[in-house]
């Protein structure tokens, strides 16, 4: 054989290299090399480009419409449209807001001057909205704004809009966009810090941190209780006007854990008896009791229920009720749910109001000054609400109430009677409160699973 062409192991091993470094790096080389024309001997060879079919396809086009175009144009007569937006200053004079809103309009200023509907606009407070839309000439197309209460509720919106030459004021109801919000919070070092807490982009109102407060007061001591580690989860609906916030509504539900035990409450209003509302535990248990300790939130007893001397005619006979000093015009709150029975005059009760609550359970409260406005025979009122003020009609000798709790007709003590729940949700009821129920259980669920997680925001109409 050629010597040539004899190839040894040996032969290999020195082709590779005289170095260790050297024969790794010619292997490695060699490998990629047999990999690659292993990869060209398998892979298919790409189809020629002039081979492949060639398929024409035509279709007509619509061209744009120019001239429509430009008579649309020509309609605006060539104007723009501005909208702006401005806060009412403090000092500021009709002039100076027009001004800011790029309203150069001197026949607009005078009417909203003269106009009786327009001119509540001049009355409006600093910090308060307004929008305007004008031409590229300052000419006023519109005005709107809303009028406030003395509660800073808006209650109506007036608007100023161009006719031709001349302008047309009018007045509307507000109408508020109902949405639902819902928040969870850690208590990291106080209560107030956690509500005051915007992290996930909003901070609690402070309605809503009353009513949260309102709502677990029976169950948990937040001057003593609340420790760091305690969370709460809230749902409450908030009020909007073209997308500006309002003010907070009622909480919807509550959850609060402290120290490791956990407080539950939802708000539920029977939408068929429409009787009153108020907050239940998941499993339809009322959570508010029957009827209030008293009906005035600030008073004394100044004469029990008992045996006494009667301060107008002197005779020793029983006092049937319990009577709370307080001033004059005092307001007066229904003790319990129930139905108006009596509203009127009768004796020595002076003006009196005589509520039917279940149970044969009924409730009197002489002595007014006055009734509620529109108070009736036969109204439905809930816990809490005003049904009239203190007085001293009838037998009396100074401003007081007189209250009465009664049982099938007869008078009982109410200092004495154990704390009434709430009449029970009926089985239909139930069925309804269930589905709120878990729409709120779903709600928190989601809170607990996400921790602080950004507002939930739900529009509701």
């Amino acid at each position: 054989m050629n010597p040539i062409h004899k190839f040894t192991s040996s032969r290999l091993y020195h082709l590779l290299g005289s170095t260790r470094k050297a024969r790794i790096v010619s292997a490695s080389a060699v490998a990629l090399a047999l990999c690659a024309f292993g990869a060209a001997g398998v892979a298919p060879l790409a189809p020629d480009a002039g081979d492949l079919p060639v398929k024409t396809i035509t279709q007509d086009l619509a061209s744009p419409n120019l001239s429509s175009q430009i008579n649309a144009l020509e309609a605006q007569d060539g104007t723009e449209k501005y909208v702006r937006e401005e806060r009412i200053r403090a000092g500021d004079t009709l002039a100076t807001l027009l001004h800011r809103l790029g309203v150069d309009d001197d026949a607009a200023e005078t009417f909203i001057k003269k106009d009786k509907t327009a001119k509540a606009i001049m009355q409006l407070r600093s910090g308060k909205r307004v929008l305007a839309q004008t031409d590229d000439n300052g000419n006023l197309l519109w005005l709107r704004a809303s009028v406030v209460d003395s509660q800073d509720m808006p209650v109506k919106n007036i608007s100023v809009t161009r006719k031709g030459e001349s302008f047309v004021a009018e007045e509307a109801p507000v109408k508020l966009e109902r949405r639902v919000e819902m928040h969870a919070r850690e208590i990291k070092s106080t209560l107030f810090a956690a509500t005051d807490s915007d992290a996930d982009g909003a901070r609690l109102p402070d309605s809503v941190v009353r009513q949260i407060l309102d709502m677990f007061s029976t169950n948990i001591d937040f001057r003593s209780d609340v420790k760091r580690g305690d969370r709460f989860n809230v749902v409450y609906e908030t009020f909007w006007q073209d997308g500006e916030f309002v003010k907070a509504g009622r909480v919807l539900a509550g959850e609060f854990t402290n120290r490791g035990v956990t407080y539950q409450s939802v708000w539920y209003e029977d939408p068929v008896s429409k009787l009153g509302g108020g907050y239940y535990s998941f499993d339809g248990k009322a959570l508010k009791k029957g009827f209030l300790k008293s009906p005035l939130e600030f008073s004394r007893i100044s004469s029990g229920f008992s045996m006494r001397v009667h301060p107008i005619s002197g005779n020793w006979k029983a006092h049937k009720g319990v009577d709370f000093a307080a001033p004059t015009g005092t307001p007066i709150r229904a003790a319990g749910d129930g139905v108006v029975d009596f509203a009127g005059t009768q004796n020595g009760y002076g003006n009196v109001v005589v509520l039917k609550h279940w149970n044969n359970y009924s409730t009197a409260y002489a002595h007014m000054s006055r009734f509620a406005s529109g108070l009736k025979k036969g109204q439905k009122v809930r816990q809490g609400e005003l049904i009239g003020y203190v007085g001293s009609t009838g037998w009396s000798t100074g401003a007081h109430l007189h209250y009465e709790f009664r049982v099938a007709g007869k008078s009982t003590d109410p200092t004495k009677l154990n704390a009434l729940a709430a009449p029970p949700l009926t089985a239909a009821e139930m069925s309804r409160f269930k589905q709120v129920s878990s729409e709120i259980a779903h709600r928190f669920a989601l809170l607990r699973g996400q921790g602080t997680i950004p507002t939930d925001t739900l529009a509701q109409k």
